[in-house]
């Protein structure tokens, strides 16, 4: 298997987290990259970066409505990426044992876009911000607090084992977070704080809602399945039939046998993935493996 064999191997298949977790260190690394350009041609370094951070004025989102989403791309600095990509790793793990791949798309997103609007009504509601200048939120930390606030819901009671302190329920880490958001507001970075918090408590609503059986995040799962439809070049087909004749001295009518079509290879690769997602690569049998290297193959 070649290297461009294995990195297409390993791109199918990779869960929901890991793909988000590549796309956060990759436009981490090509952003410092530009500025580490910029720096040595004297050049403007954030002339890109502020038409995509999301800013507390309702006067400027207006002119780049996309940064509610691609702020969350965006990080200070490596403490901060690092910091919230292990807490989407772990708690991204917990999630997709009860949830979906699609439901935490969903509340990734969803928790990073109420999490941009708490920060914005924050700073536009209290007295204690009415002298701040310009502000700008980075950082996916929001909708890493829906995820994990939802798993925390789902299931609060599940213990986990955590370095230097031992078993602990997840709901305990759920809070502790979201207190240290609570007490630092008044402490610095108090927009960041309110994002977080706006995403922990969709997190926890979208959750309870589940549980009543009203997914209030239906609207925005049908937008993402239009979104990547269309990016889906193939087509709806019935399935091919062929016609095939049987050796000599057998019957001499024709039959016709049908052969897959690329919608039900594609419905089985996507099963597969599911399977990955919900139990881990290891949970697959030799024949789903072998299907899904040969069908990476194909493509």
């Amino acid at each position: 298997m070649g290297p461009a064999d294995k990195f297409r191997y390993k791109l199918q298949t990779a869960t929901v987290v890991e793909k988000l977790i590549a796309i956060n260190v990759l436009v981490f690394i090509l952003f410092f990259l530009l500025k580490t350009i910029a720096f040595l041609f004297n050049l403007p370094s954030n002339f890109i970066t502020e038409w995509l951070v999301f800013p507390k004025e309702l006067g400027e989102f207006i002119f780049k409505p996309w940064s509610i989403i691609t702020y969350s791309f965006l990080h200070s600095g490596i403490w901060h990426l690092l910091s919230n990509m292990l807490i989407l790793y772990y708690a991204g793990i917990y999630f997709l044992s009860y949830f979906s791949s699609k439901k935490l798309l969903t509340f990734y997103f969803l928790g990073a876009i109420i999490g941009a609007l708490v920060y914005m009504l924050s700073y536009n509601l209290f007295p204690a911000f009415e002298a701040t200048g310009k502000s700008y939120l980075v950082g996916a930390s929001a909708g890493v607090m829906s995820v994990l606030v939802g798993v925390a819901t789902k299931v609060p009671n599940m213990r986990i084992r955590l370095m230097f302190i031992g078993s602990i329920k997840f709901w305990y880490i759920a809070a502790f977070l979201v207190v240290i958001d609570i007490i630092q507001i008044p402490f610095g970075n108090a927009g960041g704080h309110f994002a977080h918090l706006g995403g922990a408590f969709f997190g926890y609503m979208y959750t309870k809602q589940l549980a009543m059986g009203n997914d209030i995040g239906s609207g925005f799962e049908k937008l993402i399945n239009w979104f990547v439809s269309l990016f889906d070049s193939s087509k709806k087909s019935k399935p091919i039939m062929k016609t095939v004749y049987k050796k000599k001295g057998a019957s001499p009518y024709k039959t016709k046998v049908p052969i897959i079509n690329k919608d039900e290879k594609q419905q089985k690769i996507d099963a597969i993935l599911d399977k990955i997602s919900t139990s881990g690569y290891d949970s697959l049998t030799k024949q789903e493996k072998d299907f899904l290297f040969h069908a990476g193959k194909d493509n």
